[in-house]
């Protein structure tokens, strides 16, 4: 294990976010990437906002993704406790050292950080204003990601309000020290901080860790950072769609960062061996949801069939499509077609519906579609009679069978195929044509054929 320790500091309110859940992943990478440590602390502090519920949430998403933590809940470590609700007395600890340095004060009934150096020499009452600034030193950061940056602060801050409570910056600050971290890798909102941050390390004469700030993740269409109430924004979207995780951490890795040979999709172990800091990008990501999209089709068509059945499985018996002992190799076949065509896990029930049950809904707009053209119930009369003919209900055979219809009638397999397609299925998209009906075989289509005809031809 390298010296590299990494810390990922949510505060639990209910959702997991997209932008959360990339800096976890990217905090995550860089552990992996160095052989470092990868810290989950939470920032619980928050009584009214954060519940038992909501850290679930965070728990499951940050699973589902694959985001295993070294330190942190559930699996303990030598730097807890890794919630800051049961961390009052370090905190009390570490202020007092502040205090009896000098370097913090009392003024209100709260705690006051006390900056070097006098940085205004006088307020005026009367102006209401501070007269004669001393221009401080700047706090210098060079940001991984940022490059160098520069920052001042003016004034003394607030580190323990009037009702006790410890403020963000210095639990921040504090917990990163008492914990080790060396690397700190944030969203660009939080720069604006890392001075506080800085001066406060400075005052506990510890030396600051490496800061990366990494862009935000823009909504994706109009300007602004993507917020929880935009479509897209939140891990159980994903997970109530059945996406597949690799697909959603693959996606999230890109939004921000660049293996810089044009490639997209690539498996975790090649991320891990090809992330680092420098290679982040310091312009914002902007949030794709159709690629997104993409990603998890690429990720699904993939996938070994032996997985898709399995994660399928639960879902079609869930919906009273198939029960615990339909046959294996016969939903892997159809599993097979159904993988070409659908985004999602999520939409296999619907899409798949017409393989194992009869009360499919024939959809409006295709059923009027196919009825305008030529003679549907002509057509659908010479199918039956060329599939009654058939030996072999194979695809090879049903092909050969709707050519021979297409050829005696002088129209193309195109006027029989869409007819058709709607007649057994319900719609006119679907899995590839000719396997379809084989799959369904002959006794199934045909009846399905005839049905139509007497529910929809008049």
């Amino acid at each position: 294990m390298s010296d590299v320790r990494v810390r990922f500091a949510p505060s639990p309110t209910g959702f997991f976010h997209i932008g959360s859940a990339r800096t976890a992943l990217f905090n995550w990478l860089y552990a992996r990437h160095t052989g470092g440590t990868f810290i989950l602390r939470i920032e619980d502090t928050d009584k009214e906002r954060n519940t038992d519920e909501a850290l679930q949430v965070l728990f499951e998403g940050m699973k589902w993704l694959g985001l295993n933590w070294d330190e942190g809940p559930e699996v303990g470590g030598s730097a807890g406790p890794y919630f800051q609700s049961e961390r009052t007395e370090v905190y009390r600890e570490w202020v007092q050292k502040l205090l009896a340095k000098g370097r913090a004060y009392e003024k209100d009934g709260a705690i006051w950080f006390k900056l070097e150096g006098e940085r205004y020499t006088a307020y005026d009452e009367y102006l209401k204003k501070d007269m004669e600034k001393v221009k401080a030193a700047p706090v210098v950061i060079d940001d991984q990601v940022r490059g160098r940056v520069e920052r001042a602060e003016d004034r003394d801050f607030v580190i323990f309000r009037a009702s006790g409570e410890p403020v963000f910056h210095f639990v921040n600050v504090v917990d990163d020290i008492t914990m080790g971290i060396t690397h700190v890798i944030r969203g660009e909102d939080h720069l604006s901080n890392t001075s506080k941050h800085v001066e406060l390390f400075r005052a506990f004469d510890v030396e600051p860790p490496v800061f990366a700030h990494i862009p935000l993740i823009l909504k994706e269409t109009g300007p602004g950072k993507m917020s929880k109430r935009d479509q897209g924004a939140l891990i159980e979207e994903y997970q109530n769609l059945q996406y597949l995780p690799e697909a959603v951490r693959n996606y999230l890795c890109l939004l921000g960062w660049s293996p810089k040979d044009d490639r997209e999709i690539l498996s975790i172990s090649e991320i891990i061996e090809l992330f680092d800091l420098p290679a982040i990008n310091k312009t914002n990501a902007r949030f794709d949801a159709k690629k997104m999209g993409h990603f998890n089709t690429e990720y699904l068509r993939a996938m070994p069939i032996e997985t898709v059945s399995w994660l399928a499985t639960p879902k079609l018996v869930e919906a009273g499509l198939i029960g615990s002992e339909f046959p294996e190799d016969t939903l892997q076949t159809i599993l097979k077609l159904c993988q070409e065509k659908i985004r999602s896990l999520h939409e296999l029930s619907d899409f798949a519906r017409f393989f194992f049950k009869d009360d499919y809904t024939i959809i409006e707009k295709a059923l009027n579609k196919v009825l305008k053209k030529g003679d549907p119930s002509t057509r659908l009369n010479e199918v039956i009679q060329a599939f009654s003919d058939l030996a072999h209900f194979d695809a090879e055979s049903i092909e050969a069978a709707i050519q021979k219809c297409a050829d005696a009638s002088g129209n193309g397999a195109g006027a029989y195929m869409p007819l058709l397609r709607v007649a057994v299925s319900g719609t006119n998209v679907g899995p590839s044509f000719y396997p379809m009906l084989a799959i369904l075989g002959k006794e199934a289509v045909m009846t399905r054929i005839r049905r139509f005809m007497t529910e929809n031809i008049s």
